[in-house]
């Protein structure tokens, strides 16, 4: 039996190194690397390091030195061709044949390789030649410079049905078939698979051309055409641009995967190097292992449109089973109807490295997706969240990893649904005058008039509401920390609606903004009157209302007053429910909802009671 050369390689390619070892030494994650205490000597401090990436292991102390199959011959003590077929059953690939077999097969292997290099220096020669005009003025439009065409080899493909065949007939008809470069169809002469075509070579990790992407120059349908699996490429296995980024993703210590060709080429030419794309399929586990050996968290940068999104989800279900402690994946979210191509180029690479700072974990993103799979309007559709959050945990293969997970999503259930009650106690003060004060409150009288009314309308607490308010325009650097949950709340007709979203619209057009300037900017919209009347501080007994108080209290209260005015409607509504069940049918599971849900309306109660000031005496303007 012969092992050659090429067999050798793909199995090491398969390898994971450090899963390898780490089956009988502990490992520890060190940087890029793992290390631990040698195996092959006695010693107190770890010197044995295990490179994935490199496919080696070395030990500065004793010297020991190898890569996964001198690991099972040195460490396991198998013979070598024992350590072979052990490693290729774990990797998935067959023993080669009998001798005369593989031998053809090697020397067929090396001829398609030559056949791929030679296409792909005449496919760059007809981009620089007559017929390959069109080809550069399309480069030119994507603003794709000749420096970046020549580092990824791009090249043109003519319309022509014979010319790529005439000029590599030295192969032979077979032989370029075979490479995916021609077309064989029954009782026809072969012809050119890539006719008129933008062509970009798909690499291996070394860096040999292994395939061909090809853009249509203009219309026309496929708009991408690749090249077959080969006996030189296999999709599922293979990364676009793995050969340059691996070394990229080193340095800038992350990997990007995005969805296209164009989108690696427009962001190489931005300045991310680090960025690779699958190859025209959905993202599979061998790719997701490639990008895990260059980084612990890829970054998954999906187009934004539908599409893109549903992309995005099927990696991260695919990716559920594989994750391990420290290895997940994250994904950037673009702007719906642009691709990476469209947001280097249109708004530069300042504002693609923006929103990698903004990734989303895998977590967040599966939990985002489900929450809004469907309303969640009735207990049983909330039942089903709660049962599908938990069969994807499941589907996690690490248990440690998987019982963090089924944990995160319990508490992000009881986060949107039933918050565990807490206790609250009397909260106390010391006023600028010294001395603890504290003792029992009294509610201010509600406000009345149409604010009011609007208020109770959506079930928001009208002294509340308007504390809230006078407490932004206090502190208007806040605005910006509850812009989502503010926006969307719903008041009703009145004064206070339109406040509130005059409010958030200064914050929004200017964002360094004190309080005397938001005053004058909606003294200017005709809500002079109005915002004078909230920053009454005889009506308003908060911290966050009045000018003299401790600012981090204020800050503190408010974010707090905040919480409890967006909770309170969604128990009234809640315990409204609840009620209305229990008058249908009277049973114990309404009647014990309905208590829970009282007690959740009695803890926000007291949780607002703790915000009134205890001594007005001691906050007085």
């Amino acid at each position: 039996m012969t092992l050659s050369p090429q067999f050798l390689d793909e199995l090491r390619n398969r390898t994971t190194l450090s899963a390898l070892i780490g089956k009988s030494v502990k490992l520890q994650r060190a940087g890029k690397e793992f290390r631990a205490c040698c195996p092959f000597h006695n010693e107190k401090s770890p010197s044995f390091y295990v490179n994935d990436d490199k496919g080696f292991y070395h030990c500065f102390g004793c010297g020991a030195h190898g890569d996964a199959i001198r690991w099972m011959t040195d460490q396991r003590g198998l013979p070598f061709i024992d350590a072979v077929k052990e490693l290729a059953a774990a990797a998935g690939l067959d023993m080669p044949e009998q001798d005369r077999r593989q031998a053809e097969r090697d020397r067929r292997a090396k001829g398609l390789r030559e056949a791929m290099e030679d296409a792909q220096k005449w496919f760059v020669e007809q981009l620089h030649g007559l017929e390959g005009a069109e080809a550069r003025a399309m480069l030119e439009r994507r603003g794709i410079g000749p420096e970046t065409a020549r580092a990824f080899g791009m090249g043109y493909a003519p319309d022509s049905r014979g010319k790529l065949r005439q000029a590599l007939s030295e192969y032979g008809d077979a032989m370029l078939v075979e490479a995916g470069l021609l077309i064989a169809v029954d009782g026809k002469e072969p012809y050119d698979r890539f006719r008129g075509r933008l062509m970009i070579p798909i690499r291996d990790v070394r860096g040999r051309v292994i395939a061909f992407g090809g853009r249509i120059i203009g219309d026309g349908e496929p708009k991408y055409l690749n090249s077959p699996e080969t006996p030189l490429f296999d999709k599922g296995r293979n990364l676009f641009n793995l050969d340059r980024a691996q070394a990229a993703a080193r340095k800038a210590d992350r990997v990007i995967a995005v969805e296209g060709y164009m989108d690696v080429i427009a962001l190489a030419q931005a300045g991310f190097d680090e960025a690779v794309a699958p190859l025209g399929t959905a993202m599979t586990e061998h790719q997701l292992d490639r990008l895990w050996r260059m980084s612990d968290v890829p970054l998954l940068c999906f187009d934004g449109d539908s599409a893109g999104q549903k992309a995005a989800i099927r990696a991260a279900h695919r990716a559920l089973p594989m994750l391990q402690p420290g290895r997940s994946l994250a994904f950037i979210t673009l702007p719906d109807g642009q691709d990476p191509d469209d947001l280097v180029r249109g708004s530069g690479p300042g504002a693609f490295e923006t929103l990698l700072g903004k990734a989303e974990p895998l977590a967040q993103r599966l939990w985002n997706h489900e929450v809004a799979a469907e309303p969640l309007d009735t207990p049983e559709r909330r039942a089903g969240l709660r049962r599908r959050a938990i069969e994807l945990a499941q589907t996690i293969g690490d248990p440690m990893v998987r019982d963090e997970y089924i944990s995160e999503f319990r508490r992000r259930f009881d986060d949107l649904f039933a918050r565990p009650a807490r206790q609250y106690q009397q909260r106390s003060y010391d006023g600028p005058r010294g001395g603890r004060r504290g003792g029992s409150w009294k509610p201010p009288p509600p406000p009345v008039g149409t604010i009011a009314r609007g208020v109770h309308a959506s079930g928001l607490d009208p002294m509340l509401a308007r504390a809230v308010l006078a407490g932004l325009i206090r502190h208007p650097a806040e605005i910006a920390r509850h812009m989502e949950v503010l926006g969307s709340l719903r008041i009703g007709n009145g004064a206070l609606e339109r406040l509130f979203a005059a409010v958030i619209d200064v914050a929004v057009e200017a964002r360094q903004l004190d309080s005397d300037r938001i005053l004058t900017i909606l003294a200017q919209s005709g809500f002079d009157t109005v915002a004078a009347e909230l920053l009454r501080a005889d009506t308003l007994p908060f911290s966050f209302t009045r000018k003299k108080t401790d600012e981090a209290r204020a800050r503190a209260d408010l974010n707090e007053a905040i919480a409890v005015m967006v909770a309170q409607p969604a128990v009234e509504a809640a315990i409204a429910e609840a009620t209305a069940m229990l008058d249908r049918d009277g049973s114990e599971e309404a009647f014990a909802r309905q208590v829970a849900l009282s007690r959740q309306r009695q803890e926000l109660q007291a949780r607002l009671a703790n915000l009134i000031l205890a001594d007005e005496d001691d906050f007085d303007d």
